[in-house]
């Protein structure tokens, strides 16, 4: 999990997972205020786990005749990769 680059105190899974589904929000230390950006790997990474993953089992391995099937498992997906996403993905400190 991602550190913050001034303190060095870990950044909470919430507050991570929350700036992804918030336009990739700047996340703030909660100790030393230090504003932290989301890096273009970090955004490539989220996109791989999430969108990535959904859409191609959508178009090319979904079992189902059904779309309604082929959207909830889609969708799953979608949440079950984004679960992961701030374990995985990079901030830097914001210079100011």
């Amino acid at each position: 999990m991602q550190k913050c680059k001034n303190c060095n105190m870990q950044f909470s899974w919430v507050n991570i997972y929350k700036s992804f589904w918030w336009g990739y929000k700047p996340i703030e230390c909660e100790t030393c205020n230090t504003e932290h950006r989301i890096t273009v790997l970090g955004r490539i990474i989220f996109v791989s786990l999430t969108i990535l993953p959904m859409l191609v089992f959508g178009y090319f391995f979904s079992p189902f005749d059904h779309a309604f099937a082929t959207m909830g498992v889609g969708i799953a997906i979608l949440i079950i990769g984004s679960l992961f996403t701030p374990y995985l993905v990079k901030y830097k400190k914001v210079d100011q």
